[in-house]
């Protein structure tokens, strides 16, 4: 059967876009398939990983099965071992022309953000970038809205389809918007990471996976870039995503920027944990971006999170609400943080910090 973007009924599955990096599948594949699961569970269809490279172990493939996958497509080919937007476009493309996806998963990387829209407008279907949050099942959408926004969900009526609701910030992280793609299939979505959990590891499902390699036809003469050479730039990142513990600091350290981060700097190192900040202090260029947590930064899933100066608004909650425990430092005792806040301290973090550090140290100390 030809392909048409427009003819929704000829689309099934899930399918995730597994991104690698010199062999070695990223975190973020794994988040993807975790959420994937979900939406294939709940559309009763196939969940897919699909990977491009070369020399990618049988091993690491069938490990995709474990956070999720049923089946993977492995896609191999001496040019695709390092990603040019020629390659993976065509490849990708031909392969949904081929199998037909109702759903395809992206992660919001460097690589993700510049093969998405790419493939989205060869296959003439409609995306959405950097997505936060995703639903195909009308009921627990309204769930998902009744949990974070101020809408009045029961006086609004909503059609029952399957349609996948993407969720994304917008204005600014002001607003939050939800995309829908009715007409055109397959419905495409950037995802970023660190917004999804990944699930635990599956043993014995990644056993089961079906590994079906995909034959490559691809030359020279469809890419018309040549990679001469890599270079990698080494440079301190803090890891935001895959700390257990991320101390963050808000505009409540504008009496002195610098004594509030190394205070915030202090108390990440006495508990083991990195220096995350809030967009005002961002925007401030008090700190890097790359350590901004919220809804225009990284989403964080750690085991402590603390909020040092930080009033908790709703674009900052949503990058770290899911935090296992979070402790909030605010001398405003009303701060919308200790709403969500399983310990607060209401005091001025300047001299509330140090006594955290001291008390931290001596706990170490005692042990």
């Amino acid at each position: 059967m030809a392909y048409d973007s427009k003819d929704t009924a000829a689309f099934k599955g899930v399918w995730v876009f597994c991104e690698q990096r010199n062999g070695e599948i990223l975190n973020t594949s794994f988040e993807l398939l975790s959420e994937g699961r979900k939406l294939a569970n709940d559309l009763k269809t196939e969940l897919c990983g699909v990977v491009l490279g070369k020399g990618i172990k049988d091993d690491a493939l069938k490990n995709l099965g474990g956070y999720g996958a049923d089946k993977v497509f492995y896609c191999e080919h001496d040019l695709l071992a390092d990603y040019t937007t020629d390659a993976y476009t065509k490849v990708i493309n031909e392969l949904v022309e081929d199998k037909k996806p109702e759903v395809m998963l992206i992660g919001a990387t460097t690589i993700g953000r510049d093969l998405g829209p790419r493939c989205a407008a060869r296959l003439h279907t409609g995306l959405t970038a950097d997505t936060t949050h995703l639903d195909v099942d009308t009921a627990k959408y309204k769930e998902f809205l009744r949990t974070s926004s101020t809408m009045n969900v029961d006086k609004i009526p909503f059609e029952e389809n399957t349609n996948l609701k993407m969720t994304r910030p917008a204005f600014g992280g002001h607003l939050m918007a939800t995309i829908i793609c009715p007409r055109f299939r397959p419905q495409i979505a950037t995802v970023r990471p660190g917004v999804m959990k990944k699930q635990d590891f599956d043993s014995a499902q990644a056993g089961k996976t079906v590994i079906e390699k995909v034959p490559v036809t691809l030359s020279k003469d469809d890419i018309s870039v040549d990679i001469l050479e890599i270079k990698k730039t080494a440079k301190d990142l803090v890891d935001l995503i895959g700390a257990n513990i991320v101390v963050s600091v808000g505009r409540g350290i504008s009496k002195d920027p610098k004594a509030g981060i190394k205070l915030a700097e202090d108390l990440a190192t006495a508990l083991g944990g990195v220096v995350g900040a809030s967009r005002a202090v961002v925007d401030a260029g008090w700190i890097d971006a790359n350590q901004q947590v919220g809804q225009t930064g990284k989403t964080v899933h750690p085991h402590i999170y603390v909020a040092l100066g930080i009033s908790g608004a709703i674009q900052h909650l949503a990058g770290m609400q899911d935090s296992e425990y979070i402790i909030a430092v605010n001398k405003n005792a009303d701060a919308p943080i200790f709403q969500v806040a399983d310990y607060g301290i209401a005091g001025d973090l300047f001299k509330v910090t140090p006594m955290l550090v001291e008390a931290v140290k001596a706990a170490k100390g005692s042990l």
